[in-house]
């Protein structure tokens, strides 16, 4: 008899990168003007490409969420990520939050992105994600905006607690945010009547990797649902150039632990099973 999988390594979860360079991350935007972008040193480059060399390592599609900011400075590596068969998705063109932005504004910046990213790859641009995950319960209509621009999906609710953003009684999984248009909110583990952080980004490099290996698993083995998990190229970048004045706080989410992301991520690829956002999400989905 053929063993079968545990529900674990059966269930394929979904690898995202938002495409973003340090100096754009929203907690330096008080340090760090957009007037000032282009005289900052760009390291998004090498970092991407490390990224991609790790993925086709270990033979594992993800999905990029990139800026129409660096897709127009980087045309050949926006090439390079489609090429190599990952999928190209949105995150803005300016890395705006929503919560910041008129409904005209958020939807003409969602538009102008997505029109830079197929015009440079030749492909069809399905997804969006807001920055910071700034969608929720006080701009709703940020999800017709993403309907109105042509996107088939959102990942831009991240159902937990933070500071930042959040939407803590959010739906956990898939669901229609607008019709036509399926929200894929980022991972959590449900215990003691909350969401906890399952999805990535700090909390994968500030938490031990084994809290990220059984949250992953318990959300394959209980929920019996894939993991929509996250990061950013800068966090494999611990030479990245340091931004000055910053508050403590903030220096130590930004800081901590990126000289052990890359050795998680490798970890990480290998211990499940993963795939561009589409083909988790959308294949089949009529």
């Amino acid at each position: 008899m053929i063993p079968q999988p545990s529900p674990a390594t059966a269930i394929v979860n979904a690898l995202t990168i938002d495409v973003e360079d340090y100096f754009q991350v929203s907690a330096f935007a008080d340090h760090v003007s957009r007037g000032d972008w282009d005289t900052m040193p760009c390291r998004v480059e090498r970092n991407i490409d490390r990224i991609l060399a790790l993925l086709e390592e270990a033979d594992v599609r993800a999905t990029f969420f990139t800026l129409g900011w660096i897709a127009e400075r980087y045309p050949d590596l926006i090439r390079r990520i489609g090429d190599a068969g990952h999928e190209l998705a949105s995150h803005g063109f300016s890395h705006q939050r929503a919560t910041d932005q008129q409904r005209g504004e958020f939807l003409a910046d969602i538009r102008l992105a997505k029109a830079v990213l197929e015009d440079i790859s030749g492909k069809g641009v399905s997804g969006y994600r807001a920055p910071s995950f700034s969608v929720g319960p006080d701009n709703v209509w940020a999800f017709d905006c993403i309907s109105e621009a042509g996107y088939r999906y959102s990942s831009s609710v991240y159902p937990i607690r933070h500071d930042h953003y959040g939407v803590p009684d959010g739906q956990r999984f898939a669901h229609e945010s607008s019709p036509g248009v399926l929200e894929l909110p980022v991972a959590t583990v449900r215990m003691f009547s909350k969401n906890w952080p399952a999805g990535g980004g700090g909390y994968f490099r500030l938490l031990p990797y084994f809290i990220s290996r059984w949250s992953i698993r318990r959300i394959n083995d209980v929920d019996r649902k894939p993991a929509m998990f996250y990061f950013h190229p800068w966090e494999l970048d611990p030479d990245q150039p340091r931004v000055q004045g910053i508050r403590a706080k903030t220096r130590f989410r930004h800081y901590l632990n990126l000289k052990r992301t890359e050795p998680r991520l490798r970890r990480l690829v290998t211990d499940f099973r993963w795939d561009r956002v589409d083909k988790v999400f959308l294949d089949g989905a009529g």
